[in-house]
């Protein structure tokens, strides 16, 4: 198998440890273990980096994968796919802006902020997995066509 047929699969690992990360940071929070906690949600920040890190990389230059399911799913799919990144993108927002507010010791804000946050993400991972789910095991992916190769030819 090709690095390009994995990169899907690296990213959904990464974004599966990524939300196994936070929710045990917030259980540590809720403990009140704040270094653990710190740690915990750095690493799984740097998760979703690596996660995003490998996503943009095989959308430029492999290209996104189309839907190969059931017509009649594809609609279903375009909606859930919409709500997934739309809600992968405002999270990670606000997780930039949480992780800057614990950084610069501003933590009544952060623990407003950070439940938010940690919700959206505790969403955020498993609808990714569900699409990856959809793309790649339960139905055969479609075509893919890269960034790279439509600009060059």
């Amino acid at each position: 198998m090709e690095l390009q047929q994995l990169m899907p699969l690296i990213s959904t690992i990464c974004i599966a440890i990524s939300g196994t990360l936070v929710a045990i940071g917030w259980y540590m929070i809720m403990k009140g273990r704040r270094e653990t906690h710190q740690r915990f949600m750095v690493a799984g920040a740097l998760f979703a980096t690596l996660f995003f890190i490998i996503y943009v990389s095989k959308t430029v230059f492999v290209g996104s994968t189309k839907f190969g399911g059931p017509e009649d799913l594809k609609f279903v799919y375009l909606i859930f796919l919409l709500f997934h990144i739309t809600l992968a993108t405002t999270a990670a927002v606000f997780g930039v802006i949480t992780l800057y507010l614990a950084k610069n010791k501003r933590f009544m804000k952060h623990k407003k902020l950070g439940r938010y946050t940690a919700t959206m993400w505790l969403i955020t991972a498993p609808t990714g997995i569900l699409v990856y789910i959809l793309l790649y095991v339960l139905y055969p992916g479609g075509e893919s066509g890269g960034l790279i190769d439509a600009i060059i030819g």
